[in-house]
């Protein structure tokens, strides 16, 4: 009788402990599910954060060549207004390497400050995705 009592209180023990132990799982299981799905959830914060500046930079860059593509425009309209009152091919000739001058001039000064436009929309792109990395190597080197 007493081999049965120790029989069935080590089989209780065991099954307590078996109970625990997967009781124990499950909660780390659910844990590391939870923080996967918060990374997950950050990581696609980032991407969406990362598509909205470069979203951003191109409206600003197509504002800003639609708004050069428009003074650029009027600008020839006007140069070629004083090309055809000019009173000898001299004049015409001045005037047209004056225009030439600002043209050229003005345009090297956009593609400056488009470049510029394109350089900060990169930079503002990146970052939620760079901030992510770091998250990640951080992580990685914690887990060591």
């Amino acid at each position: 009788m007493a081999a049965a009592e120790t029989l069935k209180n080590t089989v209780e023990q065991f099954t307590t402990a078996g109970n625990q132990a997967f009781k124990d799982n499950v909660e780390k299981s659910l844990a590391s599910l939870n923080e996967a799905n918060a990374y997950s959830k950050k990581n696609l914060e980032a991407v969406v954060a990362s598509v909205t500046a470069a979203t951003k930079g191109a409206e600003v860059l197509g504002a800003q060549a639609m708004a050069f593509s428009k003074k650029s425009m009027e600008d020839q309209v006007a140069a070629a207004k004083a090309l055809a009152g000019a009173k000898s091919v001299q004049e015409a000739v001045e005037l047209q390497t004056a225009w030439l001058k600002t043209s050229l001039e003005g345009y090297m000064a956009e593609f400056s400050k488009w470049g510029e436009t394109v350089a900060a929309s990169v930079k503002d792109s990146a970052k939620p995705l760079n901030e992510r990395v770091t998250a990640t190597v951080e992580k990685m080197q914690a887990a060591k």
